[in-house]
């Protein structure tokens, strides 16, 4: 069922969230993460000092081995934080965010995959200076003749797979369905790697208390990728019963897709959040796309605006009218927790394409008015604006500021130049900026905010890149 937009629908929401009932996310968060992270790295080292003998590192090819022993151990505790940081545990989503989490999971997916590669070699060489033979038969002969190295080598198989797809040229040209299903085959690369671990690896065939540790760790990081990622969507899915009411074009290429459920506000979704959603008919049971509200939500409603990018999203505008929807979420933290208190709640939104979308639900639902919230919507022409007369509703009625930057990228002047930024926000530097749309836009409005000497602390970017 597809209409033409009337305009928005949905009530604003109680301000709780807002008024700091939920701790404040921010960069320290961020730091304690990967502070955590480089914390475990000592007990890896302490694993392996444990199971080596000081006469083993007076060859060259002995401190080869242990090089390659200890890139082994390091990357096998890092595809386990990978793993963990993918779990959509709630504690990390809301105070870190999702964007934070995917990008620290993708730096440290490159580290794993080399930790890997490189223990593989050091190995090698390292058995094969100790032994004096050639490496190339000593690989054949630790294929054959070592128990699970065969397993082994198939999950450094699965792992540069998934890296290669992972890179940012590749991962551009796949469809976002292919790259989710080849990653994960990660799982598989961890089981395959346990095995080898256990069978090969002194540092825990030696030791009971390392046994147990190890066995441990997986079972945390299973229970919490089961807990959050299969029991806690199912559970909110048939609780919250939520299905599709009407499917709305907003403009070229995008839609809305209006939702209907029950004890919505419990979810507790902020504006600005998104979840991953499950539509239950024929086409599209089988995938699930992560999509942001785009407008405050209700007790009773919902709603998400889509961009066709190809990747299977163009074929929800056919979409009927009490389709059953599962999800997973709200996950995020760019909402309103993140202003600076300092900043008097003055707020600088810049929007382009689809990253509209939780921009929309934050203009609605900011708190102040009077000028404390302007928008700067970047699009190619007029039509590529989805949304703006709503946004335009909004603007009037609350006092905001709201101005479409129509035109190509080599229009001039830059808009995201310091002198353009402040000649439409005079106050650009009291002012909280949130920061959402396609990788070209962002990099070039953050580039104008360094320059305008915006604090970094203050600019809080979304990105739709998976």
């Amino acid at each position: 069922m597809t209409a033409t937009s009337s305009g928005p629908t949905h009530a604003r929401p109680s301000s709780a969230a807002m008024a700091g009932v939920l701790p404040r996310p921010g960069r320290g968060w961020t730091y304690a993460l990967v502070v955590a992270i480089a914390a475990g790295v000592l007990p890896i080292l302490v694993i392996w000092w444990q199971g080596t003998t000081p006469s083993s590192l007076d060859s060259a090819g002995g401190i080869l081995t242990a090089a390659g022993q200890i890139c082994g151990l390091l990357a096998a505790y890092l595809l386990l934080v990978l793993v963990a940081l993918m779990a959509r545990i709630p504690l990390l989503e809301h105070r870190v965010g999702s964007d934070v989490l995917t990008r620290v999971h993708r730096a440290l997916g490159e580290y794993t995959v080399s930790l890997a590669l490189c223990h593989a070699l050091l190995i090698i060489l390292g058995y094969a200076l100790t032994l004096h033979t050639n490496p190339v038969s000593e690989a054949v002969t630790l294929e054959l003749d070592y128990p699970d190295v065969l397993m082994a080598t198939a999950a450094l198989g699965l792992l540069l797979w998934v890296g290669v797809v992972s890179a940012r040229a590749v991962r551009r040209k796949l469809a976002y369905e292919s790259w989710y299903f080849i990653h994960l085959y990660v799982y598989l690369a961890i089981g395959l790697a346990f095995s080898h671990e256990f069978a090969d690896g002194s540092e825990f065939s030696a030791n009971a208390r390392n046994r147990m540790l190890w066995v441990g760790a997986h079972v945390v990081v299973a229970a919490l990728l089961v807990l959050y990622r299969v029991l806690v969507p199912i559970s909110r899915s048939l609780r919250h019963d939520v299905r599709v009411s009407a499917v709305v074009r907003e403009s070229p290429g995008v839609i809305s897709v209006h939702l209907t459920g029950r004890d919505l506000r419990k979810l507790r979704i902020e504006p600005g959040q998104f979840l991953r959603w499950r539509f239950l008919d024929k086409a599209h049971w089988w995938q699930s796309h992560p999509y942001s509200i785009s407008a405050p939500p209700t007790d009773r409603k919902l709603r998400i605006t889509v961009k066709d990018l190809g990747d299977g999203s163009g074929a929800l505008r056919h979409l009927k009218a009490g389709t059953k929807v599962w999800f997973e979420g709200p996950y995020g933290a760019f909402t309103a927790r993140r202003l600076d208190p300092a900043s008097g709640g003055k707020v600088l939104l810049i929007a382009g394409g689809v990253g509209i979308t939780p921009l929309r639900a934050l203009f609605e639902s900011l708190p102040g008015g009077g000028g404390s919230a302007i928008l700067l919507y970047r699009a190619s022409t007029p039509a590529d604006l989805a949304l703006y007369r709503e946004l335009s509703q909004i603007a009037e009625r609350r006092g905001f500021g709201l101005y479409p930057l129509v035109g190509s990228r080599e229009s001039s002047p830059d808009p995201f130049s310091p002198a353009e930024l402040h000649r439409m926000v005079p106050d650009l530097a009291d002012r909280d900026v949130y920061l959402c749309g396609p990788s070209g836009l962002v990099h070039a409005a953050k580039r104008g905010l360094r320059r305008a000497k915006v604090p970094a602390r203050r600019v809080h970017v979304e990105s739709f890149d998976f």
